[in-house]
């Protein structure tokens, strides 16, 4: 049966079938080649080689040349044929366009990631006291089963808009339009779209937040929190002074994970309105600039200020969580 006259069921599970048996092939081959070594610590020097090999190649291959390449094309021009020196990183820094991405991204870290966390570390507590806390816990993470696209095109329908005196098919405008209100274009008026495009975010991200958090909360010891209740601090003070200090570097852990998210949205504000109307952000830009406008120096430019961007933040992460597994 031809690849195009086969059902898509048909063709994915020969691809896996084919990939894992060909993985699977590919290692037992390599691994009795090794045993026939003489030996013994020759063979244990190159089997750790055989086996983690393939997985360095493709990491060169598909990781660390693109982001080489994408460095050495950022000091050249919009065909990549001339050398152009910093032109193109002076270009973002004075481009009024970029600025305003620039300025977006910074709101969407201060707000969506504080609200996420925030929202989280409520929900958990909240939710860690009611007897359905396995299904409203699931009801809550839920989002993170959805795409960013997928979310985007559910709220699309929340907010969308039709102009006074036409039935309203987005719920919010129905809300406020039943309300004796008009109709208002979420997306059409700076800085409420950006809020309403963040609004997304924290939908898909709080749910993340929540469940982590909720670990953590369940890893602290009673005994501090009864010696707190004993010192004679309330509910409150026994949770700001002893629980929250005690998950401090869950919370940082959380907080960086949603920074990076956020530092590389880009399907949401796509998806919902290209861009346009002031919501611009440095992934839309790049964007733009490489496959619209066609300049890959700039577009390369601006990937790699977003790589320094989520880079330290991803250290951060990395360090925290060996810091709390020792």
């Amino acid at each position: 049966m031809l690849d195009d006259q086969a059902p898509k069921w048909v063709t994915t599970l020969v691809a896996i079938a084919v990939g894992v048996c060909g993985v699977w092939i590919f290692f037992w081959i390599f691994n009795e080649i090794i045993s026939l070594i003489p030996g013994e610590k020759a063979r244990e020097r190159l089997r750790p080689l055989v086996f983690v090999g393939p997985a360095l190649a493709l990491l060169i291959i598909y990781l660390i040349y693109p982001a080489i390449n994408t460095i050495y094309l950022s000091f050249f021009d919009a065909r990549s044929e001339n050398f152009v020196g910093l032109k193109n990183y002076a270009f973002i820094f004075t481009s009024p366009q970029v600025q305003v991405a620039f300025r977006n991204n910074i709101l969407w870290i201060v707000v969506v990631t504080s609200v996420c966390v925030t929202l989280g570390l409520i929900i958990a507590v909240l939710v860690d006291r009611i007897q359905l806390e396995s299904i409203a816990k699931s009801i809550i993470f839920l989002p993170m089963a959805i795409s960013s696209v997928g979310a985007s095109i559910i709220w699309r329908f929340v907010y969308a808009y039709q102009p006074a005196g036409r039935a309203q098919i987005g719920i919010l405008n129905a809300i406020v339009v039943a309300l004796g209100g008009q109709p208002v274009g979420w997306f059409l008026r700076p800085p409420l779209n950006n809020f309403a495009l963040m609004v997304i975010m924290i939908w898909l991200q709080t749910g993340f937040c929540m469940v982590v958090i909720s670990a953590a909360l369940k890893a602290v010891p009673g005994e501090l929190l009864e010696a707190a209740r004993i010192d004679g601090a309330n509910e409150f003070q026994a949770f700001l002074r002893v629980t929250v200090p005690y998950i401090k570097g869950t919370l940082i852990t959380v907080g960086t994970t949603v920074l990076i998210a956020v530092l590389k949205v880009f399907d949401i504000v796509y998806v919902m309105t290209r861009g346009n109307f002031n919501t611009e952000v440095i992934a839309n830009r790049m964007f733009l600039e490489m496959y619209r406008f066609y300049n890959f120096g700039r577009g390369s430019a601006l990937a790699v200020l977003l790589f320094l961007a989520v880079a330290p933040v991803m250290i951060i992460n990395v360090r925290n969580l060996r810091r709390q597994r020792s």
